[in-house]
């Protein structure tokens, strides 16, 4: 009996892993901001392809998503580092104020 060809959705999932690992591995030098806006634009890109593949067009639902994901990364990154700083000072005057 002959081999079954691989299914389409097979053949693409050995480059997906690959550049899914390789996209892990570059996250390694990079700042925490780069790595917050990076996450969300793959969540974003995740969930918009979702929403888009419902709607029948995943690419631009992926495209929407990873933008307004990104956004969203950095924003909560932008605020981390705020609510990090504001700490910080309160440290430093409660300390003064002993």
């Amino acid at each position: 009996m002959p081999a079954q060809p691989a299914s389409p959705h097979r053949r693409r999932l050995g480059p997906l892993a690959l550049a899914a690992s390789l996209a892990l591995a570059a996250c390694g030098d990079m700042s925490a901001t780069q790595q917050r806006t990076l996450s969300g634009a793959g969540l974003g890109a995740a969930g918009g392809a979702l929403i888009g593949s419902i709607t029948g067009d995943a690419g631009w639902g992926a495209l929407i998503g990873a933008g307004a994901g990104a956004a969203g990364g950095y924003l909560y990154d932008r605020t981390r580092k705020n609510e990090d700083a504001a700490y910080r000072r309160g440290y430093q005057e409660g300390r003064q104020r002993r």
